[in-house]
């Protein structure tokens, strides 16, 4: 039996992966996560397990993060500056946008309409569907509700969450970390400065053990103090320096993973152990030091080590984005009809259900289509066929699709420290 199969730079250059089945299920863990806190007031599922440390949305946010690191550093390293902002802003953009439009023009209206029996005063509402947009468009969610819809479902107890999408919290740090790979990227330290990488991911690490150091069960950041931190500009809206310390140690992690791909070994000993020191880490305390270290190894191991059938869930479609975004619109959509009612089982079938719908929807439509023009205005030559002629158009490079990384809701009541 072969436990060592060579590095991940061997391992891992096509799309033979199962990183499509890794995004979808972190996606759906952050759904089955809210459902406890948002359809019942609990605490999200792994808050006790870890002490506090996180939960299963949060540690799931860290996973993607720590797989887009991966993705998007390889895209920054092959890409012109240009073309690299368009794939982002193609990945991140259109779906966002009609997630928007969607939450603000059908499901607000129709929630305002069940529980007004008209929408008289919704439209002219000073918190209205086109505030919501106007707010929102800039990744950064500056409003949280649409015509009171939520608030109102909370005066009757049944909403445990005042946003009616606080899912949107992490698009904001995500977009930083592409910032940082395209500074980086321009000053050339990814194509021929990496230690500079590593050095900087060593400083994320330092400050987050100086934390631990004091806390072996820190949890990373607190929502007490989210609204009184850094702001660069309106639109960005505020963000908390833990929050980034923490994520973007998540990213650099994955950029690190993929700068040093032809050092990185893929062993099933090291997979094994990484789940062991996870999981250890979550009960035992020192989670983001030891722990997050491992989750990225772990991810990384799964996505080369699994067996051939996983590697065919979302090969070709990508839904883990979509119910992402979708997930706590739904959630909380099912909260304020009341189908809470009906017991925890059943309010998570429909929250995955309705999110999985939601998601194909948006793929299909807006997220596919979107990313038909990542090419659009690049020279794309053809080389010659053996024995004459051309081969037709050469895709690029790397094959690994990129990723997005979705977050979980940051501002759920009664849910501890969320995401």
């Amino acid at each position: 039996m072969r436990w060592s199969h060579g590095s991940v730079a061997e391992c891992f250059s096509g799309r033979n992966n199962s990183l499509g089945i890794l995004r979808l299920s972190l996606a759906a863990a952050v759904v089955v996560s809210h459902a406890s806190v948002l359809g019942f007031g609990d605490k999200e599922f792994g808050y006790h397990f870890s002490h506090g440390q996180t939960d299963l949305g949060k540690l799931s946010v860290y996973g993607f993060f720590v797989l887009s690191g991966i993705l998007v550093t390889r895209s920054g390293n092959r890409l012109p500056l240009g073309r690299f902002l368009w794939h982002r802003a193609l990945r991140l953009l259109p779906g966002l946008w009609l997630c928007l439009a969607v939450t603000a023009f059908v499901v607000a209206p129709f929630l305002y309409w069940r529980q007004q029996g008209g929408l008289d005063g919704f439209w002219g509402h000073a918190r209205g569907p086109w505030d919501y947009l106007a707010s929102n468009w800039a990744v950064a969610p500056r409003q949280k509700d649409v015509s009171g819809v939520v608030a109102t479902a909370g005066e009757s107890g049944l909403a445990h969450s005042p946003s009616i999408d606080a899912a949107l919290w992490s698009l904001r740090y995500e977009v930083l970390c592409y910032i940082g790979v395209a500074l980086l990227a321009v000053t050339g330290a990814l194509a021929r400065a990496r230690r500079v990488v590593l050095l900087l991911t060593a400083v994320l690490g330092l400050l987050i053990v100086r934390d631990a150091v004091c806390d072996p069960f820190w949890a990373g950041f607190s929502d007490s103090d989210y609204y009184a931190n850094i702001q660069f500009f309106e639109v960005t809206g505020r963000f908390d320096p833990d929050t980034v310390l923490y994520l973007a140690f998540a990213f650099a992690l994955g950029s690190v993973i993929e700068l040093y791909r032809e050092r990185v070994p893929v062993s099933d000993v090291l997979g094994v152990a990484s789940g062991i020191v996870l999981i250890g880490s979550l009960r035992f305390g020192y989670l983001f030091v030891v722990g997050l270290p491992a989750f990225a190894y772990l991810l990384l191991w799964l996505a080369i080590r699994l067996p051939a059938p996983f590697r065919r869930v979302g090969a070709r479609h990508d839904y883990s984005y979509g119910m992402y975004i979708y997930g706590f619109v739904v959630q909380q959509s099912l909260v304020a009809v009341g189908f809470a009612r009906w017991g925890f089982w059943p309010y998570l079938a429909m929250s995955l259900a309705g999110a999985l719908a939601a998601a194909v929807l948006s793929w299909h439509l807006v997220e596919r289509p979107a990313m038909r023009l990542k090419n659009l205005g690049s020279a794309r030559t053809s080389p010659p066929k053996a024995g004459g002629g051309t081969a037709g158009p050469v895709p690029e490079a790397a094959k690994v699709p990129e990723a997005m990384a979705p977050g979980s809701g940051k501002d759920l009541v009664g849910s501890g420290n969320p995401v």
